[in-house]
């Protein structure tokens, strides 16, 4: 029987996005011929996931989880929100959640980490999770968020499954000695607070620098079409950076929950740290194509647009 070289389940792995295993097996069963090896895949649909692999997975769902002190939070893609509702496709991402918890944020460690049950790693069975349904998928993203004494909430906006699985979630970390129902419940709300705002950064220091000088320089250009010195510009430019810092910083925000108190008042008056958050929007920054529908449909009749 011919050596099953590392080289070798490379170079099949590379022809056919079939997974490490899976590609060492189709070896071992065809004696180590490369293009039998492909084609056992094939046979049994797992060198399909190489074609789908370059297209835009834009849908898909937000998973979390959570124990004392720590939460996790991770993005996986498909191509379609009907996969969303495919149960196979919702237990990997909880389950990728999960192992989140343990494994933290690094999504080559968290690829690379043993899919419970199944004997592949976390990427080969999205690959085998990408032959089985028919669409390319993609782990995008994972975050995890802890605390030595307090809480990290997590909060799913319209959850397809409550408090697991969704197309927004949110981790809130608040350090503080209250009691620990009081906490979750205005973790909760402070993750409320963040799906409804969209802050940018936990506070002033955490601005992006970049974004920071490119308002500024908006501003200044503004104000100077006005006619006025640039002594009062500069001073109109500190005032509207106030308001851009009330729009992106969760810090400086207004509390939705009353309309009227600073978040950092919020947190204040409840004895506690908001030390930081995570907010995951469903296919956010990822470009979707444009559908033309009825281009779509002449195609498919054949017949000209």
């Amino acid at each position: 029987m011919a050596a099953i070289t590392a080289a070798l389940v490379k170079d099949l792995r590379e022809k056919t996005g079939a997974g490490m295993m899976d590609c060492k097996k189709a070896l071992t069963e065809t004696d180590g011929a490369i293009e039998a090896a492909v084609d056992w895949l094939r046979k049994k649909g797992l060198a399909a996931a190489a074609k789908k692999s370059g297209r835009i997975a834009a849908e898909g769902l937000v998973g979390v989880a959570s124990i004392p002190g720590r939460a996790a939070m991770v993005e996986v893609n498909a191509e379609t929100d009907f996969v969303a509702r495919n149960e196979t496709f919702q237990g990997f991402v909880e389950t990728v959640a999960k192992l989140a918890l343990e494994i933290g944020a690094d999504l080559d460690a968290l690829k690379a980490a043993p899919f419970p049950g199944t004997g592949r790693t976390v990427a080969e069975e999205l690959t085998q999770l990408v032959a089985t349904i028919g669409e390319n998928m993609n782990l995008r993203r994972a975050a995890v968020l802890s605390v030595k004494n307090g809480v990290v909430a997590t909060y799913v906006h319209q959850p397809l499954k409550p408090g697991v699985l969704g197309r927004i979630g949110v981790l809130v970390a608040i350090e503080g000695d209250g009691e620990l129902g009081a906490l979750e419940l205005l973790g909760r709300q402070m993750g409320m607070h963040v799906a409804a705002t969209r802050p940018e950064a936990l506070d002033v220091d955490g601005v992006d620098p970049t974004a920071l000088e490119r308002e500024k320089s908006v501003l200044a250009e503004q104000a100077r079409a006005s006619g006025k010195s640039e002594a009062i510009i500069d001073k109109m430019v500190e005032g509207r950076i106030r308001k851009y810092y009330e729009d992106v910083v969760l810090l400086e925000q207004i509390w939705v929950h009353d309309g009227e108190s600073r978040v950092r008042a919020v947190a204040k008056k409840s004895g506690v740290t908001v030390t930081g958050f995570e907010r995951y929007a469903l296919g956010e920054g990822i470009e979707k194509p444009k559908e033309d529908f009825a281009a779509e449909v002449a195609a498919t009749a054949g017949v000209p647009a």
